[in-house]
């Protein structure tokens, strides 16, 4: 089976945890993408995920990480993914630890601040 084909049939994972699945904790987060994302993203996402990646190994164009906004506007499809128990991205033996998919899920469902 080809990367490719196994990316989108992983994607698919209708056993996924979705982002409205997942409460923010009632008080709240104190990650933010300064303290937190924006490095979750330069470690675990951008190698493929940004515009300025060479080789995206055939992320789609549509999804870049770059800014606060571009997370924004794909965060319950990030979350699907790579947050809390989702582990389908990023591929490969070099995936965040746990603790830092359950800070992704925390941060996200609480709007990303």
């Amino acid at each position: 089976m080809t990367r490719w084909l196994w990316l989108v049939l992983a994607a698919c994972d209708p056993q996924a945890m979705t982002i409205d699945q997942y409460a923010c904790p009632a008080s709240g987060t104190q990650l933010t993408y300064d303290n937190f994302g924006a490095q979750f993203f330069a470690d675990h996402c951008n190698s493929c995920h940004s515009a300025q990646a060479g080789d995206r190994h055939g992320a789609p164009d549509a999804y870049r990480f770059d800014t606060l906004d571009e997370v924004h506007q794909r965060a319950a499809r990030i979350f699907v993914n790579s947050a809390g128990p989702n582990t389908t991205m990023p591929p490969g033996p070099y995936d965040p630890p746990v603790d830092q998919r359950d800070q992704l899920a925390e941060w996200l469902s609480c709007g990303a601040p």
